[in-house]
């Protein structure tokens, strides 16, 4: 490994389904800023139980962020690292000026949302969503696990948002004037004014736009199951077949199209008004507590 090798200068570290994807796309088109085309890439957060994906080494990480320019600053993100309870220490150990990005979104609506996307990408088994969150006492205790879960641990919705305590961790780490926090309300409302406000706390040029704020990573919905789980998985002998004789970019290129078409939009059903009304309480503790730490007035979230 060169000891010139780039390390990351920020990181993304959640949380799911609040904005991450648009946010990362919008910064990639930033030319004072380099993100590696793959979002999700995992380096950090050793706690965190990530099944059948590889672990990978430390010139294979910085691997991504070798064709950065040198004036760029390096940026990268995973949407679990906020959730773990290592990774902003390994984070910060691995690269010590590193900056610390978290998007964060109303409770009920995430949960409800990471519901759909495990559904979709295999971690989820249980259509019922009411059904999903009776089961985490099952699912805590290693019960109940879908056999094609990769990740285990983000099935215990209630756990997942307990954005508070995950800030103070980061900020007891990095320092809080080097931790940016977003809300998904602000984002939703005022995208342009967002992005800037998160230009200005990496030090870049404010005034760039990108060529539009488009609508990245809606809700979706896999037309075939068995197509999904053959994608994620497929038989041994063929795998290593197509290793050896396929270069890799021709590979991922073929994996992306393939899962792209078996993708279609879905609008979701409501939450039913039970369901919501029992996370809004479990939640309303969470949210007076991030409520007090950001010194922001988060009562909406508690209605």
């Amino acid at each position: 490994m060169s000891a010139a090798a780039r390390r990351p200068d920020f990181v993304i570290v959640g949380a799911p389904k609040s904005g991450t994807t648009a946010m990362y796309e919008y910064l990639r088109a930033h030319p004072q800023l380099f993100l590696p085309e793959r979002k999700e890439v995992r380096f950090f957060g050793s706690d965190l139980d990530v099944r059948d994906r590889p672990t990978l080494t430390v010139e294979e990480y910085l691997a991504h962020f070798a064709p950065a320019d040198p004036a760029q600053l390096v940026g990268t993100a995973y949407v679990w690292y906020l959730f773990s309870s290592r990774a902003a220490a390994e984070i910060h150990a691995f690269a010590p000026d590193v900056r610390i990005i978290a998007m964060l979104r109303n409770p009920v609506e995430m949960v409800w949302s990471l519901h759909s996307e495990h559904l979709f990408n295999g971690n989820e088994d249980l259509d019922d969503f009411t059904a999903a969150l009776d089961a985490e006492p099952d699912r805590r205790a290693g019960r109940r696990i879908p056999p094609h879960a990769h990740l285990p641990q983000g099935l215990l919705y209630s756990e997942v948002p307990r954005y508070a305590e995950q800030l103070e961790r980061c900020i007891a780490v990095v320092g809080r004037d080097r931790v940016h926090v977003i809300l998904y309300d602000d984002f939703a409302r005022d995208v342009r004014g967002t992005y800037r406000q998160l230009l200005g706390f990496l030090g870049v040029d404010p005034n760039f736009t990108p060529g539009s704020f488009a609508v990245i990573n809606a809700n979706k919905r896999t037309r075939s199951e068995w197509f999904r789980h053959f994608l994620a998985r497929p038989p041994e002998l063929p795998r290593r077949l197509i290793r050896r004789l396929v270069p890799a970019p021709l590979r991922r290129s073929a994996y992306e199209r393939a899962k792209r078409l078996n993708v279609s939009a879905a609008r979701r059903a409501p939450m039913p008004a039970a369901t919501r009304e029992r996370l809004r309480r479990q939640f309303a503790p969470e949210v007076a507590r991030l409520s007090a730490l950001l010194d922001r007035d988060l009562s909406d979230w508690a209605r």
